[in-house]
């Protein structure tokens, strides 16, 4: 069983930065695919950004070139720099863990992150 903790949401004018971190409880974190997702009221939760237990990382277009996200293993925990905020980035953003093998998902319980014009 993994369990995730969001940490670092907020409120923070358009073109200003946070950094989310997700800390992980459990086994075998180093081989989890982690990822962030929002979601906006009214919306859909979608991909924001994800990493592989090798590294590899994906992100939505909306976010490329803006967005980091990172992972140390050492300490369980998963980051999301997010950089040159826009009003439109404002969500609840979860993080969430794949067991790659068994494929079993975990999710954590969101932060908000309010950015405001």
């Amino acid at each position: 069983q993994v369990q995730l903790v969001e940490s670092g949401g907020g409120l923070v004018q358009a073109g200003g930065s946070l950094r989310l971190s997700c800390a992980a409880s459990g086994r075998l974190f180093s081989i989890h695919t982690m990822g962030w997702y929002r979601q906006a009221p009214g919306k859909q939760r979608e991909l924001v950004a994800d990493i592989t237990g090798g590294g590899s990382t994906t992100y939505a277009d909306s976010v490329k070139g803006r967005f980091t996200i990172s992972r140390d293993n050492a300490k369980n925990t998963v980051y999301l720099q997010m950089n040159i905020l826009r009003p439109e980035d404002a969500a609840v953003y979860y993080c969430k863990g794949r067991n790659p093998h068994s494929q079993q998902e975990y999710w954590g319980q969101g932060t908000q992150v309010t950015v405001s014009s």
